[in-house]
């Protein structure tokens, strides 16, 4: 599947340290009409084919001490 990010220039950063997951959204914030986990635990949101967002699961574990 080819990927597409429509709206490069406005990017939402946002961290939930509760349960440990990094949002990233690209253009203004819409839900999401499908996704998609992958196998490195991230989930790519997509919006009529285009993808308008990312969720990292258990970010912190990610970082390097």
């Amino acid at each position: 599947m080819e990927t597409i990010i429509e709206n490069i220039e406005k990017v939402d950063v946002s961290y939930d340290k509760e349960r440990d997951v990094l949002y990233i959204s690209f253009g203004h914030s819409q839900p999401a009409d499908d996704s998609e986990l992958t196998d490195k635990d991230i989930i790519i949101r997509y919006k009529d084919n285009k993808v308008i967002g990312l969720s990292v699961l258990s970010f912190s574990k990610r970082l390097q001490h």
